[in-house]
Order: structure tokens, then C-alpha cells, then sequence
């Protein structure tokens, strides 16, 4: 069958027949995943377009992938979190969902108290077992949707659930069916997809899932999850690697539309954000993420990365409010006693400050020069120096102006006279064996110490 897609302006064949290959044995890929060696990255040059939906959006984990990683949140973090995905979201709900656990009665109480909240966005979802009672609880509580997972490697399916990949899809449709009879959208969570069999079993499934929703008027969704953080996004790449083709086959092939597809990315080869933005550009409208990163082994995709990608591929925030990127950031830190790494792009403490003498000349020239953007802006961070051997006196001058306020006409420059009685003070620290950087505290203590004695701010 052929159909003309207005999207393309073009006649497009969009019958497909892919089969259930029901194998006797389970096809592990050795030959791309030798477990004795690194995992290869294989092509086969074939080419997909970039089809990136109208609408795309960012759905948060947090409370669910997120938290299995680490000491479980109180209630009142849970809530105040929310609170701030909803203001960070922004009116038109680009952080759209929220998935939670529903087990413990901390977890229910935290669903019920955000729920109090009446915000649309960001959405309210849970993750279950695949089973009845469970389905009938989320009914309860009254959410309209819940993860399900649907292991779909053989390395889940037969090593794992010990099945066959007929039982597996047996059992996973018959799980899916079972969300449909108690009126719950199933989002169904194709977990280790970089390890599966693509057309062999995903494709096929995933049609299913597709006849299912025609006949149920329900949008059944995909959640194609890189569980190992194999995914990769080199033009070209071969299946089951290839993050664009995952995403073109269920969009194309599996006729699932975009809007019902979403990738979920783990961050093993430093691959989590590329993949995530690059299965943006290619069909899946959403992209499955945690605050800061916080996940399994090496985290999940981070949420506030995919704000600013978002930003960079749409022109726009649509709304979004970056500025609570920051207040989360602190939020971890100050009160759930989370370490962020200093370096962290966009919430570390010193991803925008810098130490050496000649970015510091730079910045107090002018603070685009070495500044991603108007961090002050976004983030209510403006750039900083941190003052240590290298600094020089540009790095002091722009210290000074930074600490104490000083604008336009106040600012000192590097001439200054007590930039310069400064910079001897920070010599004479590292003269005498200094390692670590000035603190904040000791430089302005110092200034103190000069105004006391005749110096001049």
C-alpha cells in the first residue's frame, strides 16, 4: 500500500510485513557485543531523513529510573521537585510527564499530594509490574497512564524471563490488553532495544502494539529504551546500534506516529544527550530523562541538557523557564545533600568560571568572548573567576567587579591600584606553596584588610 505523505510531499509504501521470528536460539550479537571485548560499532551505510515532529517535548523520570540509584526521596522533595519541573516546563507543559513509583505508601502519598496540585503539566504517570492488581491501582489513584515493561533483547528474553520470543509476545500483548480493559493508556517500555533483534522482533511487536491501538482508539506508546547506553548516532551505523534507524523503523516501518514514540537514554559511552537529541531529529517526539542526570550506573539522559538542546534546535524556549534549572541544582545540593560535580555543564558550580589570566583578560573585555551565553540570564548565574596562580591581573579585575557589583563606571580595571595590591597578594600566597585556589572569603577579607589601612575600593 502506498499512501502520500504530507510531510514529504511524497508517495510512500507503508504496508510492511515483518514477521515474529520465532528462533530457537537467542541471537546475542556477538559479533557486535563479544563480552571479553569493547563493543563494536558496525554500518552498513544505510541513510534515514530527518524528520523531526512539529511537537516535541522532555518527560522526567526522576522519581522513578532516577531513584533507583539512590537514597529514596521524602515526600516533601518529591513535591517540591515537581514544583519546580512545572515552573521550569513553562505554560505550554515541555516538561510534559512526570513518571512515578506507586508501591510504598510514600510513593502513593507523594502521587497524591502532586496530584492536589492541579497542575496539567507536568502529567502524572506510574511504572508498575505487569499484572491486574497493579493496573487496577493506577485506575484508582486516578492516572491515566502507566509504564509497562516490555523486555525485548534475548538477552531479556531468554536469558532473563526464560522464554521463547513467541511467549515473550504472547505475554506482553496479552499484559497490554489487560491496561486497555481498565481504561490505562500503556506505554510500553522496550527495554535493551541497542541489543535487539530490529526486524525480527521490535518491528513486529510494535506493528502489534499498532493494530491494538487502531482497534482500541487508545495511542498506545513506545518507549525505546537504550539500557546499556549502546546507542549510537553515527550516519550510517548499522542495527541494533543505530539510534536514527530505531526511531525510522518505528516510525515508519511499525506505522507508530511520533507522538506516541519517546527515547530513553543511559549515559555508559558519554552518549546520552547526543542520542537523545539525535532521536528528536529523527521522529520521536519525546525524550525520557532525570534531574542532573541522576540514574543507574551512569545516569540517565539530563533533563536540564535537553532544555538547552531543545532551545538550540528549536530557536526557542516555548516558554521554558531555565532560571529553575539553577534553584534544582541548589535544591540537590542544600537541602537532599547531593554532591553536583563542579564541572557540570549548566548546574556545576564552576561551569562557567574560569582560572586562567588570559580568559580573564577576555572576560572583562567582553564576557561573550568566553561565556556560552548570558549564563546571568538564563541561569542567574553570571560568569566568575576563580583567582589562583594563573589568573593574572585581568582575572582579579574581573574577580572584584564580580564579587562586589560593580558596573560600568564603578568597574576597576586590571590598572587599578587595588587590582595591583591585590595580584602581589595572591603572588606571595603561591610563592609560599599554595596549592589551592583563593576563596572568595580570603580575597574579600584581604580587601577589608586595605581599606582598614588607607586602600581604596
Amino acid at each position: 500500500m502506498i499512501k502520500f505523505n504530507n510531510r514529504t510531499n511524497l508517495m510512500e509504501a507503508i504496508e510492511f510485513n515483518y514477521l515474529l521470528n520465532d528462533v530457537k536460539d537467542p541471537n546475542l550479537y556477538r559479533d557486535v557485543y563479544p563480552y571479553d571485548e569493547i563493543p563494536k560499532v558496525t554500518f552498513n551505510h544505510t541513510r534515514v531523513p530527518i524528520r523531526m515532529p512539529d511537537d516535541i517535548f522532555i518527560t522526567d523520570t526522576s522519581f522513578r529510573d532516577g531513584q533507583q540509584s539512590r537514597a529514596p526521596y521524602t515526600v516533601d522533595q518529591m513535591v517540591t521537585l515537581y514544583e519546580m519541573l512545572h515552573r521550569l516546563g513553562g505554560p505550554q507543559g515541555k516538561i510534559r510527564q512526570s513518571e512515578f513509583f506507586l508501591y510504598s505508601k510514600k510513593d502513593r502519598e507523594a502521587v497524591y499530594r502532586c496530584l492536589e496540585l492541579d497542575y496539567e503539566f507536568p502529567e502524572i504517570t506510574a511504572w508498575i509490574r505487569a499484572n491486574k492488581d497493579d493496573f487496577q491501582l493506577v485506575h484508582e489513584m486516578g492516572l491515566k497512564e502507566t509504564g509497562i515493561l516490555v523486555s525485548c533483547s534475548d538477552y531479556h528474553i531468554f536469558k532473563k524471563l526464560k522464554m521463547t520470543r513467541k511467549e515473550a509476545f504472547d505475554h506482553y500483548l496479552g499484559i497490554v490488553k489487560q491496561a486497555l480493559e481498565v481504561g490505562i493508556i500503556p506505554r510500553c517500555h522496550l527495554e535493551d532495544i541497542t541489543r535487539a533483534d530490529f526486524y525480527g522482533f521490535v518491528v513486529p511487536f510494535a506493528m502489534a502494539l499498532k493494530s491494538l491501538s487502531n482497534e482500541s482508539g487508545v495511542p498506545i506508546k513506545v518507549r525505546a529504551c537504550d539500557t546499556m547506553g549502546y546507542g549510537v548516532t553515527y550516519p550510517g551505523a548499522a542495527l541494533p546500534r543505530s539510534v536514527q534507524g530505531i526511531i525510522f523503523g518505528l516510525n515508519h516501518h511499525a506505522q507508530i506516529p511520533s507522538e506516541q514514540i519517546e527515547w530513553h537514554g543511559h549515559n555508559d559511552f558519554y552518549k546520552a544527550v547526543n542520542n537523545s537529541s539525535n532521536a528528536w531529529l529523527y521522529g520521536a517526539s519525546g525524550v525520557n530523562c532525570t534531574m542532573l542526570g541522576i540514574g543507574e550506573r551512569t545516569g540517565n539522559t539530563p533533563l536540564e541538557a535537553m532544555v538547552f538542546e531543545y532551545a538550540q534546535l528549536k530557536g526557542t524556549l516555548d516558554g521554558m523557564d531555565p532560571t529553575v534549572i539553577t534553584e534544582i541544582a541548589s535544591y540537590y545540593e542544600h537541602e537532599i545533600g547531593y554532591k553536583v560535580a563542579s564541572n557540570t555543564p549548566f548546574v556545576g558550580k564552576n561551569f562557567n568560571v574560569t582560572r586562567a589570566g588570559i580568559h580573564a583578560d577576555g572576560l572583562l573585555k567582553n564576557e561573550e568572548i568566553y561565556n556560552i551565553f548570558d549564563t546571568d540570564k538564563f541561569l542567574n548565574r553570571p560568569p566568575l573567576v576563580s583567582i589562583s596562580a594563573h589568573s593574572g591581573l585581568a582575572g582579579i579585575a574581573h574577580w572584584v567587579n564580580s564579587y562586589y557589583q560593580l558596573k560600568e563606571e564603578e568597574a576597576v580595571d586590571k590598572n587599578s591600584a587595588l587590582v595591583c595590591r591585590l595580584k602581589r597578594f595572591v603572588d606571595q600566597e603561591f610563592e609560599q606553596g599554595r596549592i589551592g585556589i583563593m576563596s572568595d572569603e580570603e580575597l574579600a577579607n584581604y580587601v577589608e584588610f586595605l581599606k582598614s589601612n588607607g586602600g581604596v575600593l
